[in-house]
């Protein structure tokens, strides 16, 4: 995975928990469920790019 997908998923996950929290703050249900939508999308993402990486040291596993 590299750097820049990384560094994108982790504010896209850091801007969702702030706006999570903002709705928690001033009471707002729809702000603070496009807060968690935002975090679990990050989190997917995340974790396909941790899939893709795992499959790619795999491939490199057996070439050598």
């Amino acid at each position: 995975m590299s750097f820049t997908d990384k560094a994108k998923n982790k504010a896209e996950q850091l801007a969702g928990a702030a706006k999570e929290r903002i709705g928690e703050a001033t009471d707002n249900e729809r702000m603070r469920g496009e807060g968690a939508t935002q975090q679990g999308d990050a989190r997917a993402r995340q974790a396909g790019e941790h899939v893709k990486d795992a499959g790619r040291d795999v491939k490199d596993a057996f070439k050598k």
